[in-house]
């Protein structure tokens, strides 16, 4: 690839990343601030800081990692654990927290009467903040059984090195088809799996009531028929976001997008669209937020022109 697009893809990179870190620290602030003010947040409040604040710090990592893999290349292999136990502690909490909230907004707005829908409902909410902690534990035992396989990568490729005239590339290929790319397949799958069950229910769920509502719809412009519009385009959106990530991550283990590739750069802008944009439509989608967003934007307008 030529120098200029590596740049233009590095540069749309770190505005992504920044409009990432900007929209999560926003949602983290917004949610914090309210927190102390009243003592408490709203179930679909908490685990939004909770999501909101994973991906903040997985952005800030992923940035690093990138930029110091890419400018330091040589020297990457020493640091590559170091990195590796930061992103996969935040990357699986990030998958299992946009799946709770799946799992809530589902729950909350459905229209299902089947008895297990039922019970689910009323156990989740007492049950949250256990979900949230084993969240936290789920993902601490992810990272060391990465933090195990990154180790005996490094081991086994020193003691094989020498009999086996193998280069670190291919121990590590060998070792990340064998040993990662299972773990990872498992690990994500399951929340994946439930985010995919939840968020289905509710699109179809949603897309039921909006055909039954539709003859009471005045015109296109109706509030209601609106606020339904609006909530199907953010679950689809979240939906393909969340598929895109699980997906890109899965090919980043494979390994067909190396620090050495000259895609490099394109394929982290898709690596990170989910953790960045994603949060944009959030404040978007809810009218709490959107009314600080807009307060947050007038004072800034107002102190400009003064």
């Amino acid at each position: 690839m030529q120098p200029a697009l590596t740049f233009f893809f590095m540069l749309l990179f770190v505005l992504l990343c920044l409009l990432g870190l900007l929209a999560n620290g926003f949602i983290v602030l917004t949610l914090s601030r309210e927190r102390m003010c009243h003592g408490r947040l709203l179930p679909s409040d908490l685990i939004l800081l909770c999501l909101a604040v994973s991906r903040f710090f997985l952005q800030w990592v992923g940035m690093v990692n990138s930029f110091y893999g890419f400018l330091h290349f040589m020297e990457y292999r020493t640091v590559r654990q170091f990195f590796g136990l930061q992103w996969d502690f935040l990357n699986t909490a990030t998958y299992w927290f946009g799946t709770w909230l799946s799992v809530l907004f589902c729950l909350k707005v459905a229209n299902i009467s089947h008895p297990a829908f039922l019970w689910l409902k009323w156990r989740f909410l007492g049950s949250l903040p256990w979900l949230l902690l084993s969240t936290l534990l789920i993902s601490s035992l992810v990272t060391l059984l990465f933090f195990w396989g990154n180790h005996e990568l490094y081991q086994g490729f020193l003691s094989r090195r020498s009999s086996d005239n193998m280069t670190y590339r291919e121990w590590s290929r060998r070792l990340e088809l064998s040993y990662f790319l299972p773990l990872k397949l498992v690990t994500l799958s399951i929340p994946c799996s439930i985010f995919l069950l939840f968020i289905v229910l509710l699109i179809s769920s949603l897309r039921v009531h909006m055909g039954r509502m539709r003859p009471h719809f005045h015109s296109l412009q109706d509030p209601y028929a609106q606020a339904h519009t609006r909530a199907l385009t953010s679950l689809i959106s979240f939906l393909v976001l969340y598929a895109l990530s699980f997906v890109s991550l899965i090919i980043d283990i494979l390994g067909f997008f190396s620090i050495e590739s000259d895609w490099y750069w394109p394929w982290q802008n898709v690596i990170y669209l989910c953790i960045s944009v994603h949060p944009l439509i959030l404040i978007l989608s809810n009218p709490r937020l959107q009314g600080m967003y807009r307060h947050l934007l007038l004072l800034a307008r107002g102190l400009w022109e003064s």
